[in-house]
């Protein structure tokens, strides 16, 4: 079997440059949507004296640039992309949002990747995490997803959402855009590091968590 390319593809100059009004629209977007969130889960959101890992389906990664906008002002979060010639495009798309990549090898949660999460963890970043991300299963909690936050005794921020009204991708993971100025009903739940001790179980525990928050 050949060695795996190890390279990060990135993309810059024109490229790049066409990204910004795409993600100019997102912002004008996302601005138009109604959350429906409970003074609870605003607190948690809201809640900013430690690093934070916010875990969520990728099917309603659309959550997340917003729920970063409004709720966490001032943090810096990094989230995990290929190093793929699509994670470039990705990259560079989420810097126009405000978002840090760490490039790495996603689809097994590479050596490299969970290196670049734990060091922007400590650094004192937020961290996005999909469970099931960057080709599925759909809703399938992989493990792996674990090893940053239980090398840094990071909490984990289970965020999940219901839609309105939403346009669905025929993508592997039906992917969620909602309609603008549909409500979404987000929803949370913390978690403390204590609870990812139980190596065995607390992935298939944190998915089914995770399925209850974000209902389809």
């Amino acid at each position: 079997m050949p060695p795996t390319d190890p390279t990060v593809y990135q993309i810059s100059g024109w490229r790049r440059a066409v990204l910004w009004p795409l993600a100019a629209i997102t912002k004008l977007w996302g601005s138009t949507l109604r959350f429906e969130i409970t003074p609870e889960c605003q607190a948690l959101l809201e809640k900013n004296d430690e690093p934070i890992a916010f875990v969520l389906w990728h099917n309603r990664l659309f959550l997340a640039a917003e729920v970063y906008r409004r709720y966490r002002h001032g943090r810096r979060l990094s989230a995990l992309i290929s190093a793929s010639q699509d994670g470039a495009w990705l990259a560079a798309f989420f810097s126009h949002l405000g978002m840090n990549a760490v490039r790495g090898s996603s689809s097994r949660f590479g050596r490299e990747a969970a290196g670049g999460m734990i060091d922007a963890l400590r650094a004192g970043a937020d961290a996005g995490i999909t469970p099931d991300g960057p080709r599925g299963p759909c809703y399938r909690f992989k493990a792996g997803a674990l090893v940053m936050t239980r090398a840094t005794g990071t909490t984990l921020l289970l965020l999940g959402c219901g839609f309105s009204s939403a346009w669905r991708l025929g993508s592997w993971d039906r992917f969620y855009l909602p309609r603008p100025f549909s409500i979404l009903r987000v929803r949370c739940e913390l978690v403390p590091p204590a609870l990812l001790e139980d190596r065995a179980n607390s992935a298939r525990l944190l998915e089914a968590r995770l399925i209850e928050l974000s209902p389809d």
